[in-house]
């Protein structure tokens, strides 16, 4: 038993370094005076320990798949391509923590701490092959996110965004530990590929017992996904944390989630039955209802924050969408998509955040006549919403059409239509904000300090790949091509 634990750990290099990069931090931050407000060092460790994680996750992508920890873990290629996506979208909110303003000086450290023990929870659910890790990789996830959330002590909007972030996830995840206890009661089991087995072993009748228990399975993973129902957390906990904070649950949870989403539907409910029926029939509902509510909330708004927060609700019903098509070309689409969506909302969220730092808001009419005074910038924010909005060439169009072409192939032809309608209605409130940088005059001349030559050239280095990935998109589909779901 002992050599098969040493043998398991020598497969779990990623995230032993993440839990070494985070209690390396802890260790940094104890030298340091509460006073100091250069904290270079810890950074500069931070950057080491995310780029190595991320390094031997892109290892992990070309070797065969594996069962560790007696089959409660799955290291595969579409775990390990998840795990890259989450890193690199912690690596970003790392960044822009560094230089935002929003959140004070000695929260910078305890932000970067908590957001890699936030990065160990989401890739130990993207692994997740047994339904007690899976639970630990969400509390895990969880309970420093509502940390994250009320990080700004003096801010009544922060302190309000965690307790409603606490308050909703306490009670989703209750729900969900009631489903998987009600699992456990009727199977035997709490191994995924077990629990697979035993369902196919299941009558019709039987099969109507069970069902419920997954839905509310389901739970949890929705309210990490911020998919409707489970959705009405998302707005004002986006609105209310640090902008850092709100890019880095916009990214890190959400992908989190949509890949243990991907592994319980193809691990359960591939093959056709009562059990695919109700189970694809729940998320094509889940899928229509979020993309359109997320898309009809964002019309509204008159922060861009919050407009990308619901944004990013209805691009998660997007996602839903390859996710119930369960099979590899919807797998393939949906990784696809995360890896678009990731610098779309990073690059977005960057700019957001310097405007924010600068005028103390991110209302819309504080991007007046941008294109007069930081014309790249300006020229970045409109590719970034172009593609937001599935417009071609660019990535977010490839990565909606691959979505929509396994959406045709299994004859979802309602979801495809729903789905293009809500693409028409994102041209709305998408292509207001590049309006208004271009057409409105500016409302002063002062400089954003955020602008600086060096930010600048981030936001560009993390909008290349928008557009890259639109022309190019061949070699990146073939990564996630071979990206597969192992079944133990």
């Amino acid at each position: 038993m002992g050599l098969n634990y040493l043998a398991s750990l020598s497969h779990y290099v990623p995230e032993l370094l993440a839990c070494l990069t985070m209690f390396g931090l802890i260790l940094i931050e104890a030298t340091y005076k509460e006073e100091k407000k250069d904290r270079g060092l810890l950074f500069l460790a931070a950057y080491i320990g995310l780029v190595s994680v991320t390094v031997f996750s892109i290892f992990n992508l070309g070797k065969p798949p594996i069962a560790i920890f007696t089959n409660s873990i799955i290291i595969d290629s579409f775990s390990s391509l998840s795990k890259i996506i989450m890193c690199l979208g912690t690596l970003g909110a790392v960044y822009l923590t560094s230089q935002s303003d929003d959140i004070e000086g000695n929260l910078k450290p305890e932000f970067t701490i908590m957001a890699s023990g936030v990065l160990v929870g989401g890739m130990l659910l993207a692994s997740a092959n047994n339904m007690l890790v899976l639970f630990i990789g969400i509390e895990t996830l969880s309970i420093l996110s509502y940390v994250l959330a009320s990080l700004k002590k003096n801010d009544e909007r922060s302190s309000e965004a965690g307790l409603k972030y606490a308050l909703y996830g306490g009670i989703t995840s209750g729900i969900m530990l009631f489903g998987m206890s009600h699992i456990f009661g009727v199977l035997g089991t709490i191994n995924f590929t077990e629990i697979a087995a035993a369902l196919k072993g299941l009558t019709d009748a039987q099969v109507f017992i069970v069902l419920p228990s997954f839905l509310l399975f389901l739970v949890g993973i929705g309210y990490k996904i911020a998919c409707v129902p489970f959705h009405m957390w998302a707005p004002d906990v986006y609105e209310g944390s640090p902008i850092p904070v709100t890019t880095f649950f916009s990214i890190v949870p959400k992908v989190a989630g949509l890949a243990a989403l991907v592994r319980i539907s193809t691990t359960f409910f591939a093959d056709p039955g009562v059990l695919n029926v109700g189970w694809v029939g729940t998320l094509s509902i889940i899928a229509a209802l979020t993309m359109t509510v997320g898309n009809i909330s964002a019309i509204g708004q008159q922060s861009v924050k919050r407009m990308l927060a619901y944004s990013s609700i209805s691009h998660a019903g997007v996602m839903i969408l390859g996710i119930l098509v369960i099979s590899d070309i919807g797998t393939r689409s949906v990784l696809f998509y995360s890896i678009t969506y990731l610098f779309m909302t990073l690059a977005a969220f960057y700019i957001v955040s310097f405007v924010n730092d600068k005028y103390g808001n991110d209302h819309f009419e504080r991007f007046n006549g941008l294109i007069y005074r930081y014309p790249t910038m300006a020229i970045m924010m409109s590719i970034l919403m172009f593609s937001l909005a599935g417009i071609p060439p660019l990535s977010g169009f490839v990565a909606k059409f691959h979505i929509f072409n396994a959406l045709i192939l299994e004859k979802y032809y309602t979801l495809a239509v729903i789905a293009g309608l809500n693409s028409v209605i994102s041209l709305y409130y998408y292509l207001k904000i590049v309006r208004l940088m271009t057409l409105k005059p500016s409302e002063s001349d002062e400089e954003i300090k955020g602008f600086s030559y060096v930010n600048q050239g981030v936001v560009v280095l993390l909008t290349v790949p928008v557009v890259a990935l639109g022309l190019f998109w061949e070699k990146i589909l073939m990564v996630a091509d071979g990206a597969k779901v192992f079944i133990q």
